[in-house]
């Protein structure tokens, strides 16, 4: 044991460059104290390992861990600040957080929230599944928010150290854990298993129990709330044969990204149902008003049909931005109004184009000698002559790279890089090329 470790640490306590200012939490591997770092001026929160679990051969275990810890670089990942041994007492230091997710869900939440969140859950597990690490006690207690609604995920490599110094192999938080686990089998499919219990406590407030039947508490509010595609996801990854899950986070959030613009344009429905048409008084959001006038001056011109997975403003298939929030849009090809789609990038193509006029990329093997026409062509490529609409970047025919500088018929405005048509009056970003929009 290291000396002077038996020592309750107490407020008001000076360690190293930390004064002690609350206790935080008590958990069975440590407790969490806030802390003022006096050399940086901030605060910080302090893990420090319970004095029975310390010795001279765990050290070595706790040394390790925290290293595994600090080489995740993620911005949803809770990154270690500092690591060492202070006045006996081995002591983990972190960004201090706002709360727990856990706490955060106490208090009503709304879908658009709680579909970021679990986004960024996904994301960083998948990125500690990508360098081969395992979390083992995914719960939303060890998921941490910070300002901007940014969620990041603690005790990395913690979770796995308690598996070797506390009581038996399976350790983890009795009714987040996988039932392999719990048998002291740990994979990345117990993670997925954890997720999808977190993300079902999240979205009913209810959580599953052994034997974990299907379906569980809740699914009848579930049912008319999110699209059937994300239960279905809930579904594999809680299933109880580990082999019918997903492989992985790395899996699950793919999966999660293809389904979540229809989970989006599902909720908006619902929304539109409950408050009635666009032209009532009921709408009370001064943000869907605004979408709602540009669809209706915009919608045939620019072929608005799809919705912005992240702030559900109305977007085009032929874009490569969000023109309102300015993230990268990816579609499903699943919902593409075209026969078939790029592999690429899943935006849609006619069956007789042999490249996609959207991204570039070899040409595709599939493609028909006969040539369909379609109202929205208007022009044609100078090179091999072959059919262009609106917007499109490469020429299907040839691939080559189009000079146009497209316009949006209705608006006079066009962008100062790429030179394209906008509608500077709503837009921020050029949906074309993703630059910021002056208010000349």
């Amino acid at each position: 044991m290291l000396e002077s470790a038996r020592k309750q640490i107490r407020v008001r306590q000076k360690l190293g460059k930390y004064r002690v200012l609350a206790r935080i939490s008590d958990g069975g591997f440590a407790r969490v104290f806030k802390a003022l770092d006096t050399i940086e001026g901030v605060h910080v929160a302090l893990k420090v390992p319970h004095a029975h679990l310390v010795s001279k051969k765990t050290m070595g275990w706790f040394k390790q861990e925290a290293r595994v810890n600090a080489a995740l670089d993620h911005p949803n990942i809770l990154p270690v600040k500092n690591a060492e041994i202070i006045d006996g007492h081995f002591v983990i230091a972190y960004p201090l957080g706002e709360r727990s997710l856990a706490e955060r869900l106490r208090s009503r939440m709304s879908t658009d929230r709680l579909f970021s969140y679990a986004e960024q859950m996904l994301e960083a597990v998948a990125h500690a599944h990508a360098n081969g690490i395992v979390h083992c006690d995914l719960k939303p207690e060890n998921f941490i928010l910070f300002s901007g609604d940014r969620l990041r995920l603690g005790d990395f490599g913690v979770a796995r150290l308690a598996r070797r110094t506390v009581r038996g192999s399976g350790s983890g938080t009795l009714g987040f854990i996988a039932p392999e686990q719990a048998m002291g089998k740990t994979s990345p499919r117990a993670d997925v298993f954890s997720l999808g219990l977190v993300l079902w406590n999240m979205l009913t407030g209810e959580l599953p129990e052994w034997p974990f039947d299907w379906p569980p508490k809740g699914i009848e509010r579930l049912r008319g709330k999110v699209h059937p595609d994300l239960l279905a996801l809930l579904q594999r990854s809680m299933q109880i044969d580990p082999k019918k899950r997903f492989g992985d986070a790395r899996q699950m959030l793919t999966a999660f990204r293809k389904i979540l613009p229809r989970a989006r344009r599902h909720l908006l429905k619902k929304r539109r149902q409950r408050n009635g048409s666009a032209n009532t008084a009921t709408i009370r959001d001064w943000k869907q008003v605004r979408f709602q006038h540009f669809e209706r001056a915009f919608r045939k011109s620019l072929e608005l049909d799809r919705v912005c997975g992240h702030c559900e403003g109305p977007v085009a298939e032929t874009m490569s931005s969000c023109p309102w929030c300015a993230q990268e849009l990816l579609f499903d090809a699943d919902d593409t109004a075209y026969p078939e789609a790029c592999p690429r990038c899943e935006r849609g193509r006619k069956l007789d184009w042999r490249y996609c006029a959207w991204c570039y990329g070899k040409g595709f093997g599939d493609v028909s000698e006969r040539s369909y026409p379609d109202r929205r062509y208007e022009d044609n490529c100078d090179k091999c002559d072959h059919p262009l609409m609106p917007f499109m970047r490469y020429c299907p025919g040839c691939r080559r790279k189009l000079n146009k500088k497209w316009r949006v018929e209705g608006s006079r405005s066009k962008c100062g890089k790429c030179g394209w048509g906008v509608v500077r009056e709503y837009w921020e970003d050029c949906p074309w090329c993703g630059s910021r929009l002056s208010r000349e």
